[in-house]
Order: structure tokens, then C-alpha cells, then sequence
């Protein structure tokens, strides 16, 4: 596939090329633009949370885990991160592993188990 359209344009273009990628279920495609994204501006959250996204719809598990601990990293109280790292560990199988990160999540959203 020609990427040169995904990579072409400014940061802000690329960013909403991305975005209706995204909305149209098209995560594969998504991914391939907030990768460079994301690279380029690490310090911004937005575009590596979609690209977490977009592994975890395109069943890139490894890509999403990666990405979501060293969003998580950065950035330790993103309570959607954390839940999304948990979701990503159960759809690997790695359940034990991901009760932590749920139950992070879920106090951090102010749930609480009775």
C-alpha cells in the first residue's frame, strides 16, 4: 500500500486523517498515521491513546501494551490507560495480570466494589 497519502500534510491534517480512519472502524490504517504521530510528538497524549486504540481494534496487542505503559509511564494517573492496559492483558489471556490495572482504573473513576 502507497502511504505517501497518510504521510502527507501537516501535523493537524494528519491527525484528523487519522481520526476518520478511526470512526470508519478502519484501525489498521489509523495506526499507520498516528505511529509517525505519535513519534513525532510524544509529549502529546491525544494521538498515542488513539494509536493504543488502534493496535487494540486491529488485534495488535503487543503494539497496544507497549504503548499503553509508556503512555502509563509518562503519564501514571490516565485512568483510561490503565484500563485499557487491563483489557488489553485479559485479550491475551494474561487475566491475573490485568486485575491490577482494572482495579486501578476503576478507583481512579471513583468505582469502588461494595
Amino acid at each position: 500500500m502507497n502511504t505517501s497519502y497518510f504521510e502527507h500534510g501537516t501535523a493537524a491534517e494528519r491527525w484528523e486523517r487519522a481520526r476518520l480512519f478511526f470512526d470508519a472502524k478502519e484501525y489498521a490504517t489509523a495506526a499507520r498515521i498516528l505511529d509517525t504521530l505519535a513519534a513525532e510528538a510524544p509529549e502529546q497524549l491525544a494521538p498515542r491513546l488513539l494509536l493504543a486504540r488502534a493496535y487494540y481494534h486491529s488485534a495488535q496487542l503487543s503494539r497496544a501494551e507497549r504503548e499503553l505503559r509508556a503512555i502509563l509511564e509518562r503519564w501514571p494517573v490516565e485512568d483510561y490507560a490503565q484500563l485499557m492496559l487491563g483489557r488489553t492483558l485479559q485479550r491475551t489471556g494474561r487475566a491475573a495480570e490485568a486485575r491490577p490495572h482494572l482495579r486501578m482504573a476503576a478507583a481512579m473513576a471513583g468505582e469502588f466494589p461494595e
